[in-house]
């Protein structure tokens, strides 16, 4: 009898420790694979592109993609050794997309409180851009206290951060608010504005668009990081690898590489244009 009770104690613990291999096999079938280990296995990268210069930009003409934040998945490509997967999306639908695991990052994604609590970022910013002003030939002004005078007018994109800041910031201007910035572009190239404000890479392409003005930073400098989202999982090496390979391009000048790379493919002279590296805003502004 007590020989009896001893094997089916035996057969009992050996069912047991079964039935908890296969949950325990089952429940790492059903973990989703990480993203560092999704690249490794297949060799390829995504990143999510959405329109909107000088972040992305599509060639009409061979259909081949640029702009900074491409330049940037093109560079973590070559140094995984793995192929470059362009995936188009919107800036409305990228936290989504990453959520989705639609895309393994999305380059140039400010880490807001809001989006934080869906997505995550790596500490490290990819690179910095400052609250700038294009001002009309013949205007002299290196301050913000230059420009906060009742004869300068001043045209912002209505609701954004830099409407908000001239707002607070500027008592004596006259500043004048446009449904969007293209309307306030073209506001500015009819004699209508003393300065367009808006952030400054944004304002090195209106330059160029309307053959006039000169993109200054006024003092004191307002200036916001820009990140990279990736999705929020367990395994953080594809987070911490790309804060690491983002802080290694930054402080080496291979961000500020891919910026000018980009404008010289728009036919802007980078010389003339404030970097992305706000430690040298001081000597070009």
């Amino acid at each position: 009898m007590t020989e009896n009770v001893k094997h089916r104690r035996t057969a009992l613990g050996l069912g047991l420790a079964s039935v908890a291999g296969l949950a325990a096999s089952g429940a790492r079938a059903d973990t989703p694979a990480s993203t560092w280990d999704r690249i490794r296995s297949t060799g390829e990268v995504r990143i999510g592109i959405a329109p909107g210069e000088p972040w992305f930009y599509k060639d009409v003409v061979n259909g081949t993609w640029g702009g900074i934040g491409y330049l940037a998945g093109e560079a973590i490509a070559r140094d995984l050794n793995v192929k470059l997967v362009p995936v188009e999306t919107t800036w409305a639908n990228a936290v989504a997309g990453l959520q989705a695991g639609q895309f393994d990052v999305m380059f140039v994604l400010d880490a807001t409180p809001q989006r934080a609590l869906a997505v995550d970022f790596p500490v490290q910013p990819f690179f910095y851009y400052a609250q700038g002003v294009l001002v009309r030939d013949g205007v002299t002004a290196r301050s913000w206290a230059d420009l906060d005078k009742p004869d300068v007018t001043i045209g912002v994109a209505l609701g954004t951060a830099p409407d908000r800041d001239v707002t607070a910031r500027l008592k004596n201007a006259v500043i004048k608010r446009f449904p969007s910035l293209d309307a306030a572009t073209l506001a500015f190239q009819a004699g209508q504005l003393t300065a367009l404000c808006f952030y400054h890479p944004a304002l090195v392409l209106m330059q160029k668009k309307t053959q006039s003005g000169q993109v200054i930073l006024p003092t004191p400098i307002r200036y916001s990081a820009t990140s990279a989202g990736v999705r929020r999982e367990a395994d953080k090496t594809w987070r911490d690898w790309l804060g690491t390979t983002l802080d290694f391009y930054y402080t080496t000048g291979k961000t500020e590489q891919m910026y000018e790379t980009y404008l010289a493919s728009r036919d802007i002279d980078p010389s003339k244009a404030p970097p992305l590296v706000r430690e040298a805003w001081t000597q070009k502004s």
